[in-house]
């Protein structure tokens, strides 16, 4: 158990799935009380039923004032907000040349737009009570070329930089992290590469396979707690030795 988690108050954003779910569970096991913001309505059907002690708002992270409008709704039923796990993103691969206007406006609404809306709306928040963690999800593919990945690698290592600049503004009150994973499995990730792919993949990292996402979870339970005071303005690597190499792994 992590010190000075427990009776904290969480928005995990994309929280039905994956590294979002698996937050999720960690952080109610640590006595957080947890809201999850997530535009997935079947995602947020089932979670309400499997956890119905967590508080969970269908929204589109994209949309500023949809955002607004959640916020004020969480706060007001959890009576304040001490934690943002700024986690909701999207992914589709497309070869650069080919790369759709569409499809490169929407993953920077999501994961560049998103992460910026909430953490506005979280800090704002947090500032009243003079204290807070904002936790940003970003990726190695924010730091590395990853080929056939234009739009989230820029959205990516955007979030790195919002994150550095963030961290600046808002100390000291609160704190503010990112996190880059490398290759997590998820249903995302497994949707994207096939049995062979993964295998393939999985070669090329050091620890020779993708993480687990409970892994990733352990990692915000940590960063959001009295264990980590002095952290903020950091990009933490959570990869299996991805990056090491530098670019050995692409």
């Amino acid at each position: 158990m992590m010190h000075g988690l427990a009776g904290k108050k969480a928005v995990v954003t994309g929280g039905t799935r994956g590294i979002g779910r698996a937050a999720v569970e960690r952080l109610c096991a640590e006595g957080v009380q947890v809201a999850v913001m997530d535009c997935d309505s079947a995602g947020c059907a089932k979670l309400r039923a499997e956890l119905p002690e967590v508080t969970v708002v269908a929204v589109d992270v994209s949309d500023a004032d949809a955002v607004e409008s959640a916020f004020t709704q969480i706060t007001e039923v959890l009576g304040g907000l001490d934690i943002l796990f700024n986690n909701a993103g999207i992914s589709a691969p497309y070869p650069f040349l080919e790369l759709p206007v569409a499809s490169l406006r929407r993953t920077l609404a999501v994961d560049v737009e998103g992460v910026f809306y909430c953490a506005q709306a979280a800090a704002r928040r947090m500032k009243g009570s003079g204290s807070g963690v904002i936790i940003n999800m970003a990726s190695v593919s924010g730091m590395l070329g990853m080929p056939g990945y234009a739009d989230y690698n820029a959205a990516k290592a955007a979030v790195i930089a919002l994150t550095r600049t963030l961290a600046i503004e808002l100390a000291p009150a609160l704190r503010v992290v990112c996190i880059s994973p490398g290759y997590v499995l998820t249903a995302m990730q497994e949707a994207e590469y096939s049995p062979d792919d993964m295998a393939a993949l999985n070669a090329r990292i050091p620890l020779g396979r993708h993480a687990d996402p409970t892994e990733i979870a352990a990692l915000v339970a940590f960063l959001a707690s009295n264990e980590a005071p002095f952290i903020t303005g950091s990009n933490i690597v959570i990869d299996g030795g991805e990056s090491a190499g530098g670019t050995a792994s692409l």
